[in-house]
């Protein structure tokens, strides 16, 4: 009995070679549809999956090779008495290698406009099942679902006859992975197209764009990973136009900077450190931006990460260029903005298009925990205009109403506890990730100097977070010269806060929500 191969693919790379490798080393080829054709073409002797299965295809193609013939011929256990007897008396020869790769659902769904009953046809279902079907049975049947993968069967055959066991495992294990990526991009898909919440069985899938150095650490490995179909804007999307490859805290950092740059409209640029903003200013222009950004913090930006909401000009290139900073994104740079960046060896540029588009609706943060993760939609609001309430006798200017609002705006993406100062539409001071409040104050005022005698903030607005829990953030604040407080309310103590607002003549704006970054 000659040994026999089952191929039938949507991608067709290399396929021809392949099934003409096979019929050489004496394997009967067996095939459907497109892939038949493209290998009888190629002048490869071929049988059509109707002749094996003595049942024509039928219903447009969706039932063609979903028969005890074709699946009798896979799963047979070669080294069981009892199943060679029946496929014997059944009239069923063994199949030992199936190629199959699949309908191209991803690329039907990425097409402008696709509509749901054509996504619904480019579901595969006899696909995946014979995939299945070989990877089970892998002891005795090869299964490639890779066209990179046909030139490692081929040179084993010819080496020794057959495909060795360790690599029958490896391909078997490739093809549970891209049948569940499969599975799972489908289901994804559908949830999304309904607007449909988060299921209990929830299932992602992620496709390697960039293997890694190393993760957060050397001694930790890494890669990056991309969703099936990223919306606008999404940092996977970025072109990387100089420098060095990105490390896992490069990418980490950037996307903690696109996302804060995302609250404004206006020319804005954010300095990141250490996955926390350290520098935001707005003006008319981006190089004006750029200026207070630095000016926030000239100390923390060193070796920070820049991204603006506008195309980098060179002017503000030429700035830049004067510090030593990791990576610098934004929708474009001008010829002569490339020209003075790419001086710098090392600087990475990236060019991301829709850097300022919010991000898609129904998107997820995912958090891994021991044993599991947590679920959570994306944080995508800030404050609703109708629920600010002055809740002290002070009303804040129009001004302090402005840079209060662009306060919040950075301290939403510092990590929790959040204290943000800001003046102009500039930050003069963040205090970040305390494990209490007063602290996260105390270093927003001291800034990087660590000097509060130093530093002056007279005028300034402060920005939180959460609520604060004690008078002793307000009491600090107007001993700093704060004149305006931004904070969501709602402590038990919150009416300690007012009063204490009112004794030092600080206007206090409540916004009814909690922004929370852990």
């Amino acid at each position: 009995m000659a040994a026999r191969a089952l191929i039938s693919v949507s991608d067709k790379t290399g396929v021809t070679e392949f099934a003409r490798e096979l019929a050489a080393l004496g394997y009967e080829i067996v095939s459907t549809g497109g892939t038949h054709k493209a290998i009888e073409e190629a002048g490869v002797p071929v049988t059509g999956i109707a002749d094996i299965t003595g049942f024509p295809e039928c219903l447009d193609g969706r039932v063609k090779t979903l028969h005890p013939v074709v699946h009798g011929g896979i799963l047979a256990m070669r080294g069981k008495a009892d199943h060679m007897k029946q496929i014997a008396d059944l009239g069923i020869e063994t199949i030992d290698i199936v190629a199959i790769n699949l309908y191209p659902f991803k690329a039907t769904i990425m097409k402008p406009g696709v509509l749901l009953e054509e996504a619904i046809e480019n579901i595969d279902i006899g696909g995946p099942t014979m995939l299945r079907s070989a990877a089970k049975n892998h002891r005795d049947v090869a299964v490639v679902c890779d066209p990179g993968d046909y030139g490692q069967i081929v040179a084993e055959l010819r080496e020794t006859g057959e495909v060795s066991g360790e690599a029958k495992y490896r391909l078997a294990l490739k093809v549970f992975e891209h049948t569940a990526a499969y599975d799972a991009m489908i289901a994804d898909y559908l949830r999304k197209e309904k607007g449909i919440p988060l299921p209990d069985n929830p299932t992602f899938t992620y496709e390697k764009i960039q293997p890694l150095r190393y993760g957060e650490n050397p001694h930790q490995s890494a890669g990056y990973y991309a969703e099936t179909k990223p919306h606008a804007g999404a940092l996977v999307r970025a072109k990387q136009l100089h420098g060095k490859e990105l490390s896992f805290n490069n990418i980490n950092d950037t996307n903690g900077a696109v996302m804060c740059l995302r609250e404004f409209d206006e020319p804005t640029v954010v300095a990141v450190k250490h996955a926390n903003p350290c520098g935001v200013g707005s003006a008319g222009d981006i190089f004006r931006a750029y200026a207070k950004a630095y000016e926030a913090d000239p100390v923390s930006i060193f070796g920070g990460i820049i991204a603006a909401n506008r195309i980098v000009d060179e002017q503000t290139a030429a700035e830049i260029a004067k510090i030593f900073v990791e990576i610098v994104i934004a929708p474009g740079f001008t010829d002569e903005a490339l020209d003075v960046l790419k001086r710098k060896e090392n600087i990475r540029l990236l060019a991301l298009e829709d850097i300022a588009k919010p991000s898609a609706e129904n998107q997820i943060d995912i958090k891994k925990v021991d044993g599991g993760i947590l679920v959570q939609d994306i944080d995508t609001t800030l404050y609703d205009d109708n629920n600010l309430k002055v809740v002290t006798e002070k009303q804040p200017t129009e001004k302090e109403l402005e840079d209060m609002k662009f306060a919040m705006k950075v301290v939403k993406h510092a990590k929790s506890n959040a204290i943000v100062i800001a003046y102009d539409k500039m930050t003069l001071g963040v205090g970040p990730g305390q494990t209490n409040r007063i602290s996260s104050v105390e270093i927003a005022i001291k800034g990087t100097d660590g000097d509060a005698s130093t530093r002056d903030i007279n005028g300034s607005v402060l920005a939180s977070d959460a609520f604060f829990p004690f008078d002793d953030c307000v009491t600090a604040a107007g001993e700093a010269g704060i004149t305006a407080i931004i904070q969501p309310g709602g402590s038990l103590r919150d009416e300690d806060s007012i009063r204490r607002a009112n004794e030092l003549g600080i206007a206090m704006v409540f916004t009814g929500e909690r922004h929370f970054k852990h």
